[in-house]
This record gives structure tokens, sequence and C-alpha cells, in this order.
């Protein structure tokens, strides 16, 4: 599999360079694959109802939406995750924001009832359908994971401590 979404990663990343285009389909499909496999969760194959993935370890159990955005432009505004599905079983969501080449650099957790909160508090008619901003998301939500980091932790660190 590692092979596989490596090759993916980089047909999209060129196809997106030559064309301006996403090609579609196949980011949903590789920050699966990178929630999955840096975030111990085991990938519904095929999909459950309202969840693409179910939690292992800390996680064990818990029903997670996974949805992926690659950044090509942080000065954009306005960027949106895809629609979440309200009406179906979940726990929380989680978003992994990649960068041109579809290599995951965060990845962000929301719980179902801080984002239903959130969509119900917008005035907006796309929040009745789920939709929501990247920047949104990331405020409502925790970082859980980075390429420099790996695994956040809610420990808070001081580097004025000494050993």
């Amino acid at each position: 599999m590692d092979k596989l979404i490596a090759e993916a990663r980089r047909l999209a990343a060129d196809y997106r360079r030559a064309t301006g285009k996403p090609l579609a389909g196949v980011s949903s499909e590789i920050c699966q694959y990178d929630a999955a496999r840096l975030l111990n969760l085991e990938v519904c194959n095929p999909p459950v109802g309202g969840y693409d993935a179910v939690g292992r370890g800390e996680r064990e159990g818990k029903r997670i939406q996974i949805k992926g955005r690659a950044i090509f432009d942080e000065r954009k505004s306005g960027q949106r995750i895809g629609q979440l599905k309200l009406d179906q079983e979940w726990d929380s969501v989680m978003l992994v924001l990649m960068d041109e080449n579809l290599e995951p650099f965060e990845i962000y957790e929301a719980e179902r009832e801080d984002i239903m909160e959130c969509l119900a508090r917008s005035p907006s008619r796309r929040a009745s359908r789920g939709a929501m901003s990247v920047a949104r998301f990331k405020n409502i939500a925790r970082l859980v994971w980075t390429r420099e980091n790996g695994i956040e932790t809610d420990e808070l660190w001081d580097n004025r401590s000494g050993p």
C-alpha cells in the first residue's frame, strides 16, 4: 500500500501542476490512508454510514469522519472542507492538511458536539448542510499530529525549564 499511495501522490501532484486542477477523488483516499497510518485508525472498507475509520488504542471504538484538504496557497482565505455528514452516526472529524505534493503536514480533530454547536451558531445556510471553512474547523479542533513532531499531546511544553 505504501508504494501505491506514494505513486498516487506523485501522479496527483504532477496532474495538478500540469492542468491546474486536482485529480478528483485521489486526495480523499490519500488522507484516509495517512490518518490511519499516523494515528492508529482502521479504515472502514467499504465505508460505513457517516464515518470512514474506527479508532484503535487511545481512540478505541471511536467513529471518525476523515476530511482532507491540499493547501497550495496559505494566503488564500475561504478554503472549505468537504461537507460533513450531519445526519449520520460519528464521533469526531479529522482534517488532514496536505501540501502541494499531497504530503500531510497537520492533522486536526474536532468532536461531534463542538462541530454541531459551531454550525448551529452560524447564520450561513451552508452551515446547515454541514459546510465549514478550514479556518473555522481549526478554531474548534485540536491539533493531533504535525510533520515536525508527530503525534501532538495535550501536555504543555516549557522551553525555559532546566533538565
